[in-house]
């Protein structure tokens, strides 16, 4: 749906008539008011202000939205939406401003605030609350808690490998979800959130959605995988020749990723890859390929450890400096059932309990990544703060005595170079929302480089602080 006058709540078609007379600007505001996490990752806004706000609403638009009202029992400004067609060519008369994408604030704090430009449009700031929230509220609650998950990685890295943490953790978490989620759009869009953080995807659609939206060519990475319909079609006679194949299709790849549960994960370990297929695999990583085993059922912590000790005893292991053992680079384990941010720390913990680098292994996670996360994960809410009326304007706020932490804001935000939401009069120095778009016009483009530049930074800062 690219009609933004139906991209709305219906009940938001009967609030130009709610308004005090003599409004003529509304100021509203997206902010996290708590949550699963203290801090958000911001992003998201770029896509939406591209897929919704570049193409222009029609008279066409108008008449299909005029339909849709009056056959459904609400009310349609068509004079509001008629002026914005003739005295602004179709384009939202409104100004958007944000706090870069990529950066990590703390929750409670302003993150957008969006006003109209045209007096007689005042009415459209909370009109497209629905849509606007919808997009900010998903990609940034994905990238928050990919951004978590990281910070775990980056953590058990640091402590239990010699080597430099940052480029094993970019394919540490790989993404599963797009057959998890509601709709190809959610795939795109969390599946591009998580790349923020990572640079392993198996969801298509976030990379089109990467070049489309942020100026990436090729955002993410992917390997030759099996999987169980692949690998029991040789039959259970046939499973040591199904791996064979495999080693054999894709002997140079860098990796070769292999489910090895269809029927006993341990012999397979034992007496395939580390007996009768071990001299394959030895051939395999002369040629640059790295055998990844992946068990795909069991219990999420304790299977993936077994399996890398049963590696080890087949094809032996180094200690580092730390103290901990770390399989032959040509061998991994990646574990992509039951992955949650929680139960990756859980696994990670456990190894390091029994003297295993976080470094043997790699998570898949698929709807405990993309679709395990509600508006409320990190409790966002677009409220309006202040409206002019007769040339004055006027703080608006809510204050439930029933649930304090709905307490909303109030007047024109800004926000410090520290994060630090203020009142607009009350900024010294910087303000930290920039104006992303006024009046059909998109005013900044950030490529995704750029924003995980702010993001990478961000998390190697937390972790040393920790």
């Amino acid at each position: 749906m690219t009609n933004i006058i139906l991209d709305t709540d219906s009940y938001k078609h009967s609030h130009y008539l709610q308004y005090p007379a003599g409004t003529t600007v509304v100021n509203s505001y997206v902010e996290s008011r708590g949550g699963k996490h203290e801090q958000t990752l911001f992003f998201g806004l770029q896509a939406w202000l591209y897929k919704m706000l570049k193409n222009p609403v029609t008279l066409e638009d108008v008449d299909n939205a005029a339909w849709i009202c009056q056959q459904h029992g609400v009310p349609f400004n068509r004079q509001g939406w008629e002026h914005i067609v003739h005295a602004h060519g179709g384009f939202l008369p409104l100004e958007i401003e944000a706090v870069p994408e990529g950066s990590v604030v703390d929750t409670h704090n302003v993150l957008v605030q969006v006003r109209n430009t045209d007096p007689a449009c005042f009415w459209l700031t909370s009109f497209i609350e629905t849509s606007l929230l919808r997009a900010i509220w998903y990609p940034t609650t994905v990238a928050t808690n990919s951004f978590f998950a990281k910070q775990v990685m980056l953590a058990h890295l640091a402590r239990t490998s010699d080597h430099d943490a940052e480029p094993i953790a970019q394919f540490m978490l790989h993404d599963f979800g797009a057959r998890g989620v509601s709709s190809e759009e959610s795939a795109a869009l969390g599946g591009l959130a998580h790349l923020v953080n990572f640079r392993g995807t198996d969801t298509m659609g976030a990379l089109l959605a990467a070049k489309q939206y942020y100026r990436e060519p090729m955002a993410a990475f992917s390997v030759p995988a099996a999987e169980h319909s692949t690998m029991t079609s040789w039959t259970r006679d046939g499973e040591e020749a199904a791996y064979a194949n495999m080693l054999k299709q894709f002997k140079g790849s860098n990796i070769i990723s292999i489910v090895a549960d269809s029927y006993d994960i341990f012999g397979a370990v034992d007496n395939l890859f580390g007996g009768s297929l071990k001299d394959q695999v030895l051939e395999n990583a002369k040629a640059g390929s790295r055998l990844v085993v992946r068990p795909d059922s069991g219990d999420p912590v304790d299977t993936p450890i077994e399996v890398i000790e049963h590696l080890m005893d087949r094809f032996g292991f180094s200690t580092n400096t730390k103290g901990f053992r770390v399989l032959p680079d040509y061998v991994r384990v990646l574990q992509g059932d039951g992955i949650t941010p929680t139960m990756v720390d859980t696994i990670l913990t456990r190894m390091a309990e029994k003297g295993l680098s976080a470094e043997n292994i790699v998570f898949g996670m698929g709807s405990g990544l993309l679709q395990q996360v509600t508006r409320d994960t990190q409790q966002f809410a677009m409220k309006c703060s202040a409206i002019e009326v007769d040339g004055e304007w006027r703080d608006v706020f809510k204050e439930p005595v029933t649930d304090m932490g709905k307490q909303s804001k109030r007047g024109v935000l800004a926000l410090t170079a520290d994060f630090e939401t203020v009142r607009a009069e009350d900024l010294r120095g910087p303000n930290m929302l920039r104006p992303v778009y006024r009046d059909g016009q998109i005013l900044v483009t950030d490529s995704l480089e750029a924003i995980r530049h702010r993001a990478d930074g961000l998390v190697a800062e937390a972790v040393a602080a920790a």
